[in-house]
């Protein structure tokens, strides 16, 4: 008998994209673990998505950006493709009813169309890591004099070295609020290879010859389009 084709599955009438934080011990959550609960999420809400086609289909949810396992994030995002059109306030308000607390649903909005990870191109976060903060200042001179800073990384492929410094748009230490660790704040671009906030960390403890006393806490605060004038990280939902 001749093999028969998979049915193929109509195309979505809607796109939604979803800002949702990763807060408290949901930081540890990896992007795997995240997707599955996701998924269990949107079939508890049931809210109707759109399939992709195939012997196996599955719910059509791209996720754009998402941050290393271990940081916490106020800016992850995604999309949802669905089979009917629903008010983005009601997706909001199921969503967040049916995630555990720590993996928070903060804005639903409808896709104007074009690539959600096409407008991520640049990330705003804060470090927070237990050291006095003048040797906190010292790393951050140090890092930013350095015309290159090689760090290390265990990837799927091995252990990978490469430059950090070119990422980097701006990296100073804040104010923190009462009682917090000292705060450093950093804006990286986005590009290949990608750097990450525990990257530059890294460089400004080997530069620097910080010794925390403890784990820093690393927290995504933004993540968008930037802009080249003013090196700031805008709005990935804004027109």
């Amino acid at each position: 008998m001749p093999r028969q084709d998979p049915p193929q599955q109509p195309p979505p009438v809607q796109r939604l994209r979803v800002r949702y934080a990763k807060r408290g011990r949901l930081r540890f959550t990896s992007h795997r673990d995240f997707s599955r609960a996701f998924e269990r999420a949107v079939f508890r809400a049931r809210i109707p998505m759109a399939y992709s086609s195939g012997f196996n289909p599955h719910p059509r949810i791209s996720y754009a950006g998402a941050s290393p396992t271990g940081a916490a994030s106020e800016a992850e995002y995604l999309e949802l493709a669905l089979a009917e059109v629903l008010v983005p306030a009601e997706v909001h308000e199921l969503l967040d009813a049916s995630l555990p607390p720590g993996l928070d649903v903060l804005a639903v909005v409808e896709s104007p169309g074009g690539s959600l990870s096409d407008r991520l191109q640049a990330s705003r976060w804060r470090i927070e890591v237990d050291v006095p903060r003048p040797d906190a200042q010292r790393a951050v001179e140090a890092f930013l004099a350095a015309p290159e800073v090689t760090v290390e990384r265990m990837t799927k492929r091995g252990l990978r070295s490469f430059d950090a410094r070119g990422a980097v748009s701006s990296l100073a230490v804040v104010d923190a609020a009462e009682g917090a660790q000292t705060t450093v704040e950093l804006v990286l671009r986005h590009g290949e290879p990608a750097v990450r906030a525990d990257d530059i960390l890294s460089g400004m403890t080997r530069l620097g010859g910080l010794d925390p006393a403890g784990p820093a806490l690393l927290t995504r605060l933004d993540q968008g389009p930037y802009d080249e004038a003013t090196g700031e990280v805008g709005d990935p939902f804004a027109s």
